[in-house]
Order: structure tokens, then sequence, then C-alpha cells
């Protein structure tokens, strides 16, 4: 089992910048990606960013390319994500998720992760 806390959501304005932590306990030693996920009303939860164990390579959805970055503290078990230039378009619930079970799906598939917290709300006002 491995057990994911969000925190850093909040209400900021357009153009501005929040950092997400999502700290990891348990059974950590089997995480392999480590991913963040948004899912705004209405609409489906879709792939923000993604982080490889290892090898430490990171992938990001286009629309926040050169805006979000992930990055992974291992000492400490937890995952960031920095959002700068945010947009109200960024409004959204944003999920932390981990793969423990490798099975080589896209990054970008939810259905790879098998570990979700329960989600920070990110508001951006315009």
């Amino acid at each position: 089992q491995v057990r994911l806390v969000e925190s850093g959501g909040g209400l900021v304005q357009a153009g501005g910048s929040l950092r997400l932590s999502c700290a990891a306990s348990g059974r950590t030693f089997g995480v392999s990606v480590m991913g963040w996920f948004r899912q705004a009303p209405g609409k489906e939860r879709e792939f923000v960013a993604a982080s490889r164990c290892c090898a430490g390579s990171t992938y990001y959805a286009d629309s926040v390319k050169g805006r979000f970055t992930i990055s992974r503290d291992n000492a400490k078990n937890t995952v960031y994500l920095q959002m700068d230039s945010l947009k109200p378009e960024d409004t959204a619930v944003y999920y932390c998720a981990a793969d423990t079970l490798n099975t080589g799906s896209p990054y970008t598939d939810s259905r790879r992760y098998d570990y979700w917290g329960q989600g920070t709300q990110v508001t951006v006002s315009s």
C-alpha cells in the first residue's frame, strides 16, 4: 500500500505561482513513476506531468510545458509540482498518482497509476 497526501493548492491570480507537494508513505520502494493529473469541473481527468523514479526522466502535457516543473526529493518521498505563469484554464483539482505496477502503459494514461491522493484545489483568477 502507498498513501499519497497532496498539499499546496489555493487561490492565485493569473500569472502567479503555486507549488504543490505530494508526500508518499508506505511501500514507496515499489513506485516506478509519480504523476500529476488534474480535473476541472465537467471535464475528464487529464495528465499534467510525470517523473520516473530512477532515470529521473520527466514528461509534461503540452498545455503546461515550459510553465510547470515536476521534481522529487527521494529522501523525503515527496514529489513537487512547481506551477508558474498560471492561467485561469489551469483551475482544477490536482491529483498526485503513483505507479507500482510498471505495466508500460503511457505516462499520460491514468490507468497506469494504482494509487491516488485525495486531490488539492487550484483556482486561478483572471
